[in-house]
């Protein structure tokens, strides 16, 4: 089937509206889940209780992402955006609420559920307004918004949670979350082009096989580097408050640390096009995973805390690179008619990995101690590294023999740009 994109160059309003939605959807999300961190300490929790909240967060998405992409795949993205910021705003709020822990981790996978919507929704829309070599660029554009509200959500939160009563402090930053979610409503009007909604119904077909997708060439390894990136993010996010209540480090700097992790990660989707001229995809996927295990074991160190605003703000700059470029990968490596299905997919990846990282860190913390997540979570990097140089390469190169695939190869500049023939 013809890919739909927008023309090259083309009016890209939808796509600043969109990173401005997603900067106050994920900005509250951030400031929610340490938050969550401290109310639930405040009630009672310890390192295992902090590890399940964490993972419920992910759980009702895990089950609910891949009928949403089919969804999406065969009708509009815009509904699933406003319907994510009322879950996202609600959980916020409910969880502030809330005074027991089971509560708190009810309303975290509502919360969960309602990211879940707008991403799919979201990142369905950069994938079908966008030409294919334009979407590194507009995928690594569009993450700034979740960098930019992972940059301002501790910062707040740090801001409001402190003193004596914690309880009542932490309550105050989630229900303050839930309103700063509601914000995103204001820049979701027309953020959908009519003609690419009324094409995408017509194009309806026979679903594709999961199993077709995932045996896609790149794919799988899209999925598996999109998985550890999101794993790191998410146990800093949850874990580095247990760290400081450990080391005796104030909420308010452990907020701006985070915040600091996040500003380069923003840094780094702001130069990502030059480094995928210089390094190219794969290498680029390789060197900055490899590097961001290191540093994550270096989390685990008891280093001042000078040297961990250097070690976090390193690591922000190298997992800014998985999240764009593993949808990139996703995107171009599913079979026709399969794109939001697929991007879902990553997404039930991404959310397993919430899931089983977190809980999986409750344990080894309540073992180990609470550096010893950081240490797993660099494990599980260095082998993201190892697939990330291969399966991106090979994606390449099919897209290269076989013009009908959505590959990373541009055309001579000499030549037109070749459309893609019906299926």
């Amino acid at each position: 089937m013809e890919d739909i994109v927008v023309r090259p160059g083309g009016n890209r309003g939808w796509l600043l509206r969109l990173v401005i939605a997603f900067s106050f959807a994920q900005g509250a999300v951030s400031m929610a889940r340490p938050a969550v961190s401290y109310r639930a300490l405040a009630l009672g929790a310890d390192e295992r209780a902090i590890g399940v909240i964490a993972g419920v967060y992910a759980l009702l998405p895990l089950f609910a992402a891949v009928p949403l992409g089919r969804r999406t795949d065969h009708g509009r993205c815009a509904p699933l955006l406003p319907a994510g910021v009322v879950l996202i705003s609600g959980g916020c709020a409910l969880s502030g609420i809330a005074n027991s822990l089971w509560a708190m981790a009810v309303w975290s996978g509502v919360m969960g559920l309602g990211h879940l919507c707008f991403v799919i929704g979201a990142q369905s829309l950069v994938a079908r307004q966008s030409a294919p070599h334009e979407q590194d660029r507009n995928f690594g554009h569009f993450t700034i918004g979740a960098s930019l509200g992972q940059l301002i959500g501790p910062v707040a939160a740090g801001a409001l949670i402190g003193g004596s009563d914690m309880a009542r402090t932490s309550a105050v930053a989630l229900l303050v979350a839930g309103a700063g979610a509601a914000v995103a409503f204001t820049s979701l009007w027309r953020i959908e082009h009519r003609d690419t909604a009324s094409k995408s119904r017509e194009k309806q077909g026979d679903r594709v096989p999961v199993g077709r997708i995932l045996r896609a060439r790149g794919v799988p390894g899209g999925i598996f580097v999109s998985l550890a990136v999101l794993s790191a993010t998410d146990i800093l996010t949850a874990y580095l408050p247990v760290v400081g209540e450990h080391r005796g480090i104030a909420p308010s700097v452990i907020g701006l640390l985070l915040s600091l992790r996040a500003a380069a990660t923003i840094a780094c989707r702001l130069v990502l096009t030059p480094l995928l001229r210089l390094l190219g995809r794969s290498l680029l996927l390789t060197v900055t995973c490899l590097l961001a295990a290191v540093l994550c074991a270096g989390v685990a160190l008891p280093v001042p805390v000078w040297a961990l605003a250097v070690m976090l703000a390193v690591l922000g700059f190298c997992l800014g690179v998985g999240q764009p470029l593993s949808m990139t990968t996703v995107v171009q490596a599913a079979p026709d008619g399969a794109r939001s299905t697929a991007l879902a997919l990553r997404l039930t990846g991404n959310r397993l990995g919430q899931v089983a990282a977190p809980a999986t860190a409750g344990l080894v913390a309540g073992v180990a101690g609470v550096a010893a997540p950081f240490v797993m979570l660099g494990a599980l990097l260095l082998i993201s590294s190892g697939v990330a140089l291969r399966s991106p390469e090979r994606t390449t190169k099919d897209a290269t023999r076989h013009p009908g695939a959505r590959g990373t190869a541009r055309p001579a500049p000499t030549q037109p740009h070749p459309k893609t023939p019906p299926s």
